[in-house]
């Protein structure tokens, strides 16, 4: 089984895909970490890469065809990226959201790289990603990452430990069965 994960920034994605995975004994793989690394090469953040990728389509072909090939050639595995749904679409596909506010505050914790130094600044930034995000990839391939109705599950992790939301997404997964 291949699960996807997709969601808001500071929902959990890569926490809840980690350990989803690990539960599973399924291998993890992970596009915004592989982003982070096409940002860091290029002595980019995080946003002006987002900012980047509207004018270069060789780094979105890069991360999409990474993707595309991990659909066609593995299974058991957990992925989380926005678009993962959409290039994998024979996977379970999940949803992640939280409060805005919640999501800010993970990200000022987690992501010291990408200088959040207040809650304000995460929630402009996460806000701005998302909007650029949302819009290239209606553009590029017809699909809107926060459409919900693109997903098998969606899942609010607000207030929710990682646990509990891998639980909800192994109950959820049972059920398919």
């Amino acid at each position: 089984m291949i699960i996807t994960i997709s969601g808001t920034a500071g929902s959990g994605k890569s926490s809840v895909a980690k350990a989803l995975s690990k539960k599973l004994d399924y291998k993890h793989y992970s596009m915004g970490d592989f982003q982070r690394e096409i940002a860091k090469a290029k002595g980019l953040s995080i946003v002006q890469l987002g900012e980047l990728e509207k004018t270069d389509p060789s780094i979105d072909k890069m991360v999409d065809d990474k993707q595309i090939n991990l659909g066609k050639t593995q299974d058991n595995f957990v992925i989380d990226s926005r678009l993962s749904a959409h290039f994998i679409p024979n996977s379970f596909k999940i949803f992640l959201d939280a409060d805005i506010n919640v999501r800010a505050k993970r990200i000022t914790k987690v992501r010291e790289a990408e200088n959040y130094t207040d809650i304000q600044k995460a929630i402009d930034a996460s806000v701005k990603r998302e909007k650029t995000n949302q819009e290239r990839f209606i553009e590029y391939y017809e699909f809107d990452f926060m459409d919900r109705d693109n997903f098998d599950l969606v899942l609010d992790s607000t207030g929710k430990t990682v646990e509990e939301c891998v639980n909800e997404v192994l109950k959820n997964i049972s059920n398919q069965s």
